[in-house]
Parts: structure tokens; C-alpha cells; sequence
């Protein structure tokens, strides 16, 4: 049976409408509409265009509202998932209190279903993903900031205040790069911010010792350095470079470590930076795992590359809508 649904994914810069099908053989997207939400004057405006988009979605694919099964929104926290309101997200200004869930049902009198954004990916990834199949998981997102979403025992386990995976802020070292506001933090060391923050300082210690960096000019350019501009120069070969994502992974490994102790999943899925830079960082992780990780636990777990890639923020929010 085929059943058809809607995602919204609520971002600091723009908001993302997408209708998706699924039946027997999956999910495809159907169609999606984006708009930014700079313009906007205030919450409620954009909450009118998200309403406006849906039913423009539902109209340009010749369908009618009560053809929709369900409304899935993902949204970067926090939130109160089972209350259906957005709290006060950092990058959603003015998205305080906001019941979100209840606005769409009245709308549209469907189910409507809310995650934060590291729980929606999650989800994606164990529905249409890398994960799916198996019953433990967890998807870590390595990318601006880290975070973790978790599939204990076939359900999504989000905590006692929707609060489970805030991996990020766990300390790896009294040292370190600086990330979700802790000094030698997992997000710290695995980030793209983190590995910028790497790049710096290694590179500003070349400079001290007056060597010259391939992929840094001067001192000028140091504030310049980000995580992509330190991968080019590391595939090139650049040792500088590739120590720095040696490190990330060696801290990578610490905490995969951490997750396998604890959870004995059967598949970590990791997205974002791992993705694209899984040679410059599973070596040194890998060797990390081999000494810090139980044995037993290391064997029955694989750790693999998110499959959706930098498309799962596309099907993140279908899969909420599914989710039970």
C-alpha cells in the first residue's frame, strides 16, 4: 500500500517542504519545495509559509489533503518531542515554546510527528539507510557539531527529557579544541569547527618555528582555515595536514570506544565529514578502537559511512513521520 508524506525540516536559514512516497519498495522523493526565512518578519509568518508550502506541494502533484498519511518535522533542539513544541534552538530565533505539532494537525488533520535533527537522521538512516536491518544502531553527525542519535532494541531511544545523545559535550582530554562549550570535548576534537581549531593551532606552531604551511599563506590567513580547506591539502599529501585528521580520528576512535562499552550496538553509522574524509580518519580511530574497545563488543559492531549521505537531511523528516 502505498502511503504518501510530508517532512519538514526547520533550519536557522531556510525551511525545506518535501513529499514522500512509500511502499514495497522504499521511499522516493517526490517533489520539494525550499525557502529561506530571513525575509521573514516574525515566527508565526514563517510558520504560515510552512502551512502554504504543504498545501502548494499537495496541489502541484495533483493530490488532495486528506491523501496525506502523515506530517513528519525535524528541527535542531531543543524540543519536547512527545509534547510536540519547539523550545528555544539556538539557531531558531524566536522559536520559543512553540507547538508546533499541534499548529500542523489542526492544519492539515493528520499525525504529526516531531524530532530534533540528529534524531530524524537517525531515523533515516535505520529506515532507508545504513541502519536499516538492525535492530541496535547509532548514527553519529560529524559535521558542524557531533551528535548522536540511537535505535535500542528496534525503537528510537531519546532520553527522559529528549535529551540522550548529546555525545558532544562528553570530555576526551583536559586538552583540545573547544566544542558545545567544553575544552577537549568528542565535538571539540570531531567537528568541522574542531578541526579547524586543530588546523590552527598546529599551523600557528609552524609559523613560531618559522616553517612555511602549504595550505596556509600566513599568519593572516590562519582565521581562514576550515576542515575542507585542511582535506584538500591532506589527500595532496600534505603531513601537516594529514596529522591533523589523525588526531580527529584518534579522538574518534575514544569515543566510539565510549558507545561500544556501552551499548553494544550492531552498526554505527557515521555522516558528514566522515563521509567524504573516511581515509583521513579511520586509520588512526581504527587503532584507537583495537586498544580501548572490548574485544567482544568491537567484533559484532560495524562502523560504517552514512549510505544517505548529504541527502539525508531529505528523507530525515519523512522518517519522522513514521516513526511510531
Amino acid at each position: 500500500m502505498n502511503q504518501r508524506i510530508i517532512g519538514v525540516d526547520i533550519g536557522g536559514t531556510k525551511c525545506a517542504i518535501s513529499l514522500g512516497m512509500i511502499n514495497e519498495a522504499g521511499v522516493s522523493l517526490v517533489d520539494k519545495i525550499i525557502f529561506g526565512t530571513a525575509s521573514f518578519a516574525c515566527v508565526d509568518k514563517v510558520i504560515d509559509e510552512i502551512k502554504s508550502s504543504i498545501k502548494k506541494i499537495i496541489n502541484q502533484n495533483a493530490l488532495r489533503e486528506e491523501n496525506i498519511n502523515a506530517i513528519g518535522i525535524s528541527c535542531g533542539g531543543p524540543l519536547d518531542a512527545r509534547a510536540g513544541v519547539i523550545l528555544s534552538p539556538p539557531n531558531l530565533i524566536g522559536w520559543d515554546n512553540i507547538a508546533i505539532v499541534q499548529i500542523l494537525k489542526e492544519s492539515f488533520n493528520v499525525p504529526v510527528k516531531l524530532q530534533n535533527d540528529a534524531n530524524a537522521c537517525t531515523l533515516a538512516e535505520w529506515r532507508f539507510g545504513a541502519a536499516r536491518a538492525y535492530e541496535n544502531a547509532v548514527f553519529l553527525t560529524f559535521g558542524t557539531g557531533l551528535g548522536a542519535g540511537m535505535i535500542l532494541n528496534g525503537k528510537l531511544y531519546s532520553g527522559s527529557n529528549d535529551m540522550a545523545g548529546e555525545v558532544g559535550h562528553i570530555r576526551l582530554a583536559s586538552f583540545g579544541p573547544v566544542g558545545y562549550g567544553k575544552m577537549g570535548s568528542f565535538e571539540g576534537f570531531c567537528s568541522g569547527g574542531g578541526i579547524a581549531q586543530l588546523a590552527k593551532s598546529k599551523v600557528y606552531e609552524k609559523f613560531q618555528r618559522g616553517q612555511s604551511v602549504s595550505f596556509c599563506s600566513d599568519i593572516t590567513a590562519l582565521e581562514a582555515l576550515d576542515a575542507r580547506l585542511v582535506a584538500d591539502a591532506a589527500r595532496e599529501g600534505d603531513l601537516l595536514a594529514k596529522e591533523i585528521f589523525a588526531l580527529s580520528g584518534e579522538s574518534l576512535g575514544q569515543g566510539l570506544a565510549i558507545l561500544i562499552d556501552m551499548l553494544n550496538p550492531q552498526v554505527i553509522v557515521i555522516g558528514g565529514i566522515f563521509t567524504r574524509c573516511r581515509q583521513l580518519l579511520w586509520p588512526s580511530a581504527q587503532a584507537v578502537l583495537q586498544r580501548e574497545c572490548l574485544a567482544s563488543s568491537l567484533s559484532v559492531c560495524q562502523i560504517v559511512p552514512a549510505e544517505l549521505g548529504d541527502n539525508v537531511g531529505d528523507f530525515a523528516a519523512l522518517a519522522v513521520a513514521l516513526n511510531d
